[in-house]
C-alpha cells in the first residue's frame, strides 16, 4: 500500500487476448441500448433511429468467462443479454465513420446481465438504470480476438444457449447502428481511449436465469463466453 493512501483499490480488470501473452486492461464499459429492432419490440419499445443511446457499467462489473458466479443480489428476475463487444485500442475523439474503425483493437463475446425487475422499476419512475445494470459480475466477457484475425464485421451469427437450448439467434448485420456509427457517435461525447469497451446491444430472446443455469454465447469467429449460475450469497 502506498504511504499517501488510506487503502489500496482492486487491480484494473484485464481481459486475455487470443494468441498473445499480453492482456487488455479495462478502463470503461459503454453499453448500447435497443440496437436490435426485434429486441426493442419484445421489450415493448421502438428503436430511436435519430441516434443511439447508452448506459455504462463500471470496470469492476467485468467477469471473465469460464467460471461460476452467484445469482445477483437484490433481484428475483435477472436476465441474460448476449452481446458483440468492441475493444478500443487507440484514441478516438470526434471521429467520423470513415476513420472510426482505426480505433478498434479487437472483438469479444460478452453477456450483459440485467436485474430486469429493478430496471423496470427505475423506468416506471423515470430514474436511472444503474441498479438494474451496473453490479458485480454483470459484464461477462471472453478473450479478445484481434481485428486482423476476425476480419470485417458482416452477417456473422450471434447466438446464446441457455442450458443447451438456443434462445438468442441473430446476425451482426441486424444491428440498427453499425460499429463505425457507434464509435463516431460516442466519440462526440467522450474521449474514447485504449481500454474502453463497447457492448453493442442484444438480439431478441432475452430471458431469466436461475441458480443452476448455464449460459454459452457465441459469435462466429470469436471465443465463446460461458458461465454457470450458483445460488445467491
Amino acid at each position: 500500500m502506498s504511504d499517501d493512501l488510506l487503502f489500496d483499490l482492486p487491480a484494473t480488470p484485464r481481459i486475455p487476448v487470443a494468441g498473445s501473452d499480453r492482456a487488455f486492461p479495462v478502463r470503461r464499459i459503454f453499453c448500447v441500448g435497443r440496437n436490435y429492432a426485434a429486441h426493442a419490440a419484445e421489450m415493448g419499445n421502438q428503436v430511436d433511429r435519430e441516434a443511439p443511446f447508452y448506459f455504462t457499467k463500471s470496470a469492476h462489473a467485468l467477469c471473465l468467462t469460464g467460471g461460476r458466479i452467484p445469482y445477483p443480489p437484490g433481484t428475483g428476475d435477472c436476465h441474460y443479454e448476449m452481446e458483440f463487444v468492441v475493444a478500443i485500442g487507440a484514441p478516438a475523439f470526434r471521429v467520423g465513420k470513415a476513420e472510426a474503425m482505426e480505433a478498434v483493437m479487437g472483438y469479444a463475446c460478452g453477456i450483459d446481465l440485467t436485474r430486469r425487475d429493478l430496471q423496470a422499476a427505475a423506468k416506471d419512475k423515470r430514474r436511472p438504470w444503474d441498479l438494474g445494470k451496473d453490479f458485480e459480475n454483470a459484464a461477462l466477457i471472453a478473450p479478445i480476438t484481434p481485428v486482423a484475425e476476425f476480419g470485417r464485421i458482416g452477417d456473422q451469427r450471434i447466438m446464446l444457449e441457455h442450458d443447451g437450448a438456443v434462445v438468442q439467434d441473430a446476425r451482426l448485420s441486424d444491428m440498427v447502428w453499425s460499429v463505425p456509427e457507434l464509435i463516431a457517435h460516442l466519440s462526440g461525447f467522450y474521449h474514447l481511449a485504449p481500454g474502453d469497451l463497447i457492448y453493442t446491444g442484444t438480439p431478441a430472446g432475452v430471458g431469466p436465469i436461475r441458480p443452476g443455469s448455464r449460459l454459452k454465447g457465441a459469435v462466429e469467429g470469436l471465443t465463446p463466453v460461458e458461465v454457470g449460475i450458483a445460488p445467491a450469497e
